[in-house]
C-alpha cells in the first residue's frame, strides 16, 4: 500500500510544477492579440515581429516590468515604438487587458498546482505512516508463549477465560497485550482491574487499559488491549498572561498522556493577539493532537498541519507549532518546530537550548520540520515558551538571559517553575506587550 501510494505521487509529478509566473510565449501571445485589434496591415514597428527571434531580451524586460507594476507604461516600450506607433494609447490598452487575461489564468493555474501538490503531498505522507507502521510490525517481537500458560491460568483463578492472547514488545520495550477474553458465573470485571491482574501474571510492571478499549469484561466474549506502564512519569505546570488591553490570549497549548507510552505537549502562538489569533492557535493545537492520537508520526503530523493551513487560502493567519513527544520507555525527547522559539531542558543545573528555524506554519509549503532529540533523565524539567516571553526577558539577548536565570532559580514543582519563569520576563514592564506562556514539565523515574 507505501509503495502505491508513493507511486500515486510519483505519476503527478511533471514541468507544471516550474513553471509559477508569466512566461515568453504569455508575452508573446498578448502582443499578438494586441496586434491582430490594432496594428491591421501596419507595419511601421513591426513589434510582434521581433518578438518571434530567440534572442528577443524585450519580452522578458516586458514581463518583468509588468508583474512589478501591474501594468505597462509608455516608458516601458521601445523606442521604435514610442516613435512610430499612431495608436499608442489603443495598443498599450489591449496589451494590458491581454497580458492581464494572461495573469489571471496563470492564479489559477497555480491554485490548481498547489491543490494538486496538496493531495500529492498527502500521498506521500500516507505513504511513509504505513511504512513507520509496517516497520514497527517487524520490529514487534511476539512473545506470547513465554506468558500465556500464566495468564490462563491466572485469569482462571479470577472467573475469566482467555481464548485468545497476543503479546508484543517493541523496539524500546514497551510491551502491548491483545486478549480476547470472557468472565464466567454471570460475574462483570472492569478492565482496569483485570490489566492490574494482567501485570501480576506476567511479573513485570504495571499494566492499564488504553482509553479506546472497552471498561467491563462480561460473558460476552470481547477483544481489550493492555498496555505496559513506561519506566518514566511526568508532570506539568503552566503559566499566561494575555496582552494588555485584550480580553483573550492568543497562545494555547495541550499537554496529553492519551496515547499509549507518550507524553505529548504542544504549543501554539497565533499571529497577534485576541480573538482571531486565540482561534488560528485553537485550531493548530487541535488538529496536532487529533493527528497523533490517531498514529501519525510527529513529523507527518507537523507536515500534515502546515499543508492543511495552506489550503485555508489569503485569510488565514500563520500560527506557530512547537511539539514536544516524549517516550517514557525510554525517556527519549523529540522536539519539532514551525517557527517556535527555542525550547529550554535543564539537566542536572546546566540548561540545554533546543531552537529551530522561524517559519510559521502554513507559510511555505513543502516544509521539512526540524527535529530536534535528547535523552531526559529523572529529574530533568523542559521549559516551552512563546515568542512573548522570550522577547520580554531582559538583555539584548534573550534566550542567554532566560538561560541563565532558569540555571540560577530553585528547581521546584513544574507550576512553581512556570509563574517563576513568567514573572522574571514581566518583571519592570508596565504593560504585557504581547501574549505570554510558560508550559514546563519534569521528569521521573518510576520507583
Amino acid at each position: 500500500m507505501a509503495q502505491s501510494l508513493g507511486l500515486l505521487a510519483k505519476s503527478c509529478e511533471d514541468n507544471m510544477a516550474d513553471e509559477r509566473g508569466l512566461t515568453r510565449e504569455d508575452a508573446q501571445a498578448a502582443m499578438q492579440m494586441s496586434a491582430a485589434m490594432v496594428c491591421g496591415d501596419c507595419s511601421r514597428c513591426n513589434l510582434y515581429g521581433s518578438s518571434e527571434s530567440e534572442d528577443s531580451y524585450y519580452l522578458y524586460y516586458l514581463l518583468r516590468a509588468f508583474e512589478q507594476k501591474g501594468h505597462v507604461d509608455h516608458e516601458d516600450m521601445p523606442r521604435l515604438f514610442q516613435e512610430t506607433c499612431r495608436r499608442k494609447e489603443e495598443y498599450l490598452n489591449y496589451l494590458n487587458r491581454s497580458l492581464g487575461r494572461a495573469t489571471m489564468n496563470l492564479e489559477w493555474k497555480n491554485r490548481f498546482l498547489e491543490s494538486r501538490d496538496t493531495v500529492m503531498v498527502q500521498f506521500r505522507e500516507l505513504a511513509l505512516i504505513l511504512e513507520e507502521f509496517a516497520h514497527q510490525m517487524e520490529q514487534a517481537t511476539d512473545i506470547t508463549a513465554q506468558k500465556e500458560e500464566a495468564v490462563r491460568h491466572f485469569f482462571r483463578l479470577h472467573h475469566m477465560v482467555v481464548e485468545n492472547m497476543l503479546l508484543l514488545e517493541y523496539e524500546n520495550r514497551q510491551r502491548e497485550a491483545y486478549l480476547t477474553v470472557r468472565t464466567t458465573g454471570g460475574k462483570c470485571i472492569t478492565t482496569r482491574d483485570a490489566a492490574e491482574l494482567f501485570g501480576q501474571a506476567v511479573r513485570r510492571g504495571s499494566w492499564y487499559a488504553p482509553p479506546d478499549t472497552r471498561t467491563l469484561i462480561t460473558r460476552q466474549t470481547a477483544s481489550i488491549r493492555f498496555s505496559e506502564v513506561g519506566s518514566y512519569r511526568m508532570m506539568y505546570g503552566v503559566a499566561r498572561l494575555s496582552k494588555s488591553g485584550e480580553g483573550v490570549s492568543g497562545d494555547n497549548y495541550t499537554y496529553s498522556g492519551e496515547i499509549p507510552g507518550q507524553v505529548v505537549m504542544n504549543l501554539s502562538d497565533g499571529m497577534g493577539s485576541g480573538e482571531l489569533a486565540f482561534e488560528e492557535s485553537r485550531r493548530v493545537v487541535e488538529l496536532t493532537q487529533q493527528l497523533l492520537e490517531t498514529g501519525f508520526s510527529a513529523r507527518a503530523t507537523l507536515k500534515m498541519v502546515n499543508t492543511i493551513l495552506m489550503l485555508t487560502g489569503q485569510e488565514q493567519h500563520p500560527a506557530t507549532l512547537d511539539l514536544c513527544c516524549v517516550d517514557l520507555h525510554t525517556g527519549v525527547l523529540e522536539a519539532m518546530k514551525l517557527g517556535a522559539v527555542p525550547t529550554f531542558v535543564l539537566s542536572a543545573g546546566v540548561v540545554e537550548i533546543l531552537e529551530a528555524g522561524e517559519v510559521p506554519a502554513g507559510v511555505l509549503s513543502p516544509v521539512e520540520p526540524a527535529l530536534l532529540s535528547r535523552k531526559l533523565w529523572d529529574g530533568d524539567r523542559i521549559i516551552m515558551v512563546t515568542d512573548g516571553v522570550l522577547d520580554a526577558c531582559p538583555g539584548e539577548n534573550q534566550e542567554l538571559a532566560l538561560k541563565e536565570y532558569i540555571e540560577a532559580m530553585p528547581v521546584k514543582s513544574p507550576q512553581d517553575m512556570a509563574e517563576r519563569i513568567l514573572r522574571f520576563a514581566c518583571q519592570g514592564q508596565g504593560v504585557v506587550r504581547d501574549d505570554m506562556t510558560v508550559l514546563t514539565a519534569g521528569i521521573w523515574k518510576r520507583d
